[in-house]
């Protein structure tokens, strides 16, 4: 977390782009959930939609086919669009908007559009946000980690780095390609209960969109989200009453927690975290918790 003795919103003077991708980043559709919402909440203008021709294998994320009010047919394909807001600010700053779908290839040449556009739109702090699965009680507040490889920008904020190594989805290619451009990163994660992980998930929604608040150094209108959180959070609390063994492991998960305080956002606490996320995703994630 943010300790309060360090600056906890980027400077006015720097021009932030936000990045999310469905897909392996987004456990519970928590990170691109919160993009959408801020897209919708201080509206967005489309800047660039990136051809998913060459990232894209369509058998994995199909064309979705639909009938608009006219009867015309129409096929949405799958891929990223990078948008602009002027958001609360009325010209003082721009925000730029990232969001698509986890390309499933050439992740090189496509963060090179991604970044293309950033410079254009004169990008000098990434925001990356993603989302993983973790073992952490829906009845608890949900964790969220912060951190960046800029010296500058942990000294700033009172962040540190993450000392994870194995696998990374399009957001860490992302931060790496950006950092080799000169851009000032931040990497924004919020764990999502692994008993309940199927999207949406309304509260890391809501998790992920405060931590981008104190970033952003504005207040976001969450909407209908609280009234959805509170549902999913009933739905939650349903799924433990109707199922012993769920049950048992959110209590023990609520002990661990309550005797505990959360690690703060280390590089060490984070990568444990993904190594524990990584070696589930390969023994093929139970249903149930074992």
């Amino acid at each position: 977390m943010i300790p309060e003795e360090r600056e906890t919103a980027i400077s006015m003077d720097e021009t932030i782009m936000l990045a999310a991708f469905e897909g392996w980043n987004d456990a519970g559709g928590a990170a691109s959930g919160a993009l959408d919402h801020i897209a919708q909440a201080w509206g967005s203008h489309q800047y660039l939609a990136i051809d998913p021709e060459d990232y894209h294998d369509f058998q994995v994320n199909r064309p979705v086919l639909t009938t608009l009010p006219s009867g015309d047919r129409v096929i949405s394909w799958p891929g990223t669009v990078v948008s602009t807001s002027e958001g609360p600010w009325h010209g003082e700053r721009s925000l730029a908007l990232a969001r698509g779908i986890e390309p499933s290839m050439r992740w090189r040449s496509f963060c090179a559009e991604v970044l293309d556009a950033a410079e254009e739109l004169g990008v000098t702090t990434l925001v990356t946000c993603g989302a993983l699965l973790l073992d952490v009680p829906h009845t608890r507040p949900l964790p969220t980690f912060v951190t960046s490889e800029d010296v500058d920008a942990r000294d700033r904020y009172g962040l540190e780095p993450s000392d994870y190594e194995g696998h990374t989805g399009i957001v860490g290619v992302l931060g790496h390609e950006a950092q080799l451009r000169g851009i000032t990163v931040l990497n924004v994660w919020v764990g999502v209960p692994h008993y309940i992980a199927h999207p949406p998930s309304p509260k890391a929604t809501v998790t992920m969109l405060g931590q981008l608040e104190r970033l952003l150094g504005e207040p976001i209108d969450l909407g209908d989200l609280p009234d959805e959180a509170d549902a999913w959070q009933r739905g939650a609390d349903e799924l433990t009453e109707d199922d012993e063994e769920i049950a048992a492991h959110v209590q023990q998960l609520e002990s661990i927690m309550d005797e505990t305080s959360l690690p703060e956002a280390s590089g060490e606490a984070i990568a444990a975290e993904f190594e524990q996320f990584l070696r589930r995703r390969g023994e093929g994630w139970p249903k149930r918790p074992h």
